[in-house]
């Protein structure tokens, strides 16, 4: 399957939707509303619960993460060609007439412009926008305890280095994000945007678990520390091939399970296929992409799918040697056939929506399953850090 280019009036008419300064779109009223929706937002997170605002976080971020490849996967987005408005509009119900005179450019609704696409991307950078304003009303009330000499969340124990790890994070995220749109989904950096909410997921599982008292860290012993930090990797590099693999168009260029187009080994560009910085379905010379090096994508992915999973299941088996973590183990299992089975129904079925949405909210569960193992077998090196003296006192000798 080859992956679809650009029109070539959609791209002359991205940069004359609307006049932009720095890439941003709205219109001083327009900015002015969203400023107040922001505030809102923060108002409410000042007033909550700091473990129900890190609950919060979560959920939401979990739901970003399904919901962008929502946006993927409908081809959504381009639905609204500048950022961070819709033609320089708040909702795209503002930017109706903008929205009407695109789909008419581009002769229906099956191009990457309609009101459901700009509902679905505007929807996408909502939630993210609140995201955002939440990570900001975290490092806020860190900062301010700290001055207070105080501590925020289980035992006032959470100090500002997260907090701040995550505001910084999600700004880098919100810049993927404008990035995507304006330089025109190129393959690279919609992949990245990926995997910065990814990784964004994972920074809020872990700031989670600080404030939970039921997730103590236990001495699960050091081969399952390392395997459990092994495996988590490795899904982090497999998620990478799978964004990999969506953002090049590149579902179909293996049909059939396990074989690709019924060989074991299919002829496969490797090199085009993981040339990293091209347009959209373009090589670096203009030229268009090959079968060949989308079926390198494709193969790529379900090679180390092989790789994670047994990687997965070894941290599965020996987190069920520990009584407190077999239920977390069965739950991992459980998640890894479900993503598995879910991955080989895309194929099979020819990327339906439902199932190729859920397989990248099965990512991100294993990610939070998989970052929970990460943190519950962490017990014996935390122990070893509370019970060692500080530097500065290591040099200090005993008077008597």
């Amino acid at each position: 399957m080859m992956s679809p280019s650009l029109p070539s009036n959609l791209v002359h008419n991205l940069y004359q939707a609307v006049p932009t300064v720095w890439l941003f779109s709205l219109h001083w009223l327009q900015a002015g509303m969203w400023l107040v929706g922001l505030l809102l937002v923060v108002w409410a997170g000042m007033r909550m619960r700091w473990a129900r605002l890190v609950a919060l976080l979560v959920f939401l971020t979990m739901d970003l993460v399904m919901f962008g490849a929502f946006v993927r996967l409908t081809d959504a987005g381009l639905g609204c060609p500048d950022w961070p408005g819709c033609y320089g509009r708040l909702t795209p119900a503002q930017a109706h007439v903008q929205i009407h005179q695109a789909v008419q450019q581009e002769g229906g609704t099956q191009g990457n412009v309609s009101p459901f696409k700009a509902w679905v991307e505007m929807i996408h950078r909502y939630v993210a926008t609140i995201i955002g304003a939440l990570i900001t009303v975290m490092a806020a009330r860190a900062l301010w305890a700290r001055r207070k000499g105080q501590g925020v969340g289980r035992g006032g124990g959470v100090g500002v280095g997260l907090p701040l790890l995550l505001l910084g994070w999600v700004i880098v995220q919100g810049m993927f994000g404008a990035w995507t749109v304006t330089l025109l989904l190129k393959p690279l950096i919609v992949t990245l945007h990926l995997m910065g909410g990814i990784v964004l997921l994972l920074l809020a599982a872990w700031f989670w678990m600080r404030n939970r008292p039921e997730m103590q860290p236990l001495d699960a012993g050091a081969a399952t520390r390392w395997l459990a930090r092994v495996a988590l990797l490795a899904l982090l590099v497999q998620i990478f091939l799978g964004g990999w693999v969506s953002t090049n168009y590149a579902d179909l260029a293996c049909s059939g399970f396990p074989t690709c187009n019924g060989s074991w080994n299919p002829p496969a560009d490797w090199s085009a296929g993981f040339t990293m910085w091209r347009d959209l379905g373009h090589m670096p010379d203009g030229s268009a992409i090959t079968l060949q090096a989308l079926i390198a994508i494709h193969w790529a992915h379900r090679l180390f799918a092989v790789v994670a999973s047994a990687l997965i299941l070894g941290t599965a088996g020996l987190l069920a040697r520990v009584r407190e973590l077999r239920r977390l183990a069965g739950w991992l299992v459980l998640a890894l056939l479900v993503q598995i089975g879910l991955g080989v129904s895309v194929v099979l079925l020819q990327r339906p929506l439902v199932p190729a949405v859920a397989h990248n909210g099965g990512a991100a569960l294993l990610v939070l399953l998989l970052t929970t193992a990460v943190w519950r077998t962490s017990g014996a090196r935390r122990a070893r850090q509370a019970a060692a003296p500080p530097a500065a006192m290591q040099h200090v000798r005993d008077p008597s």
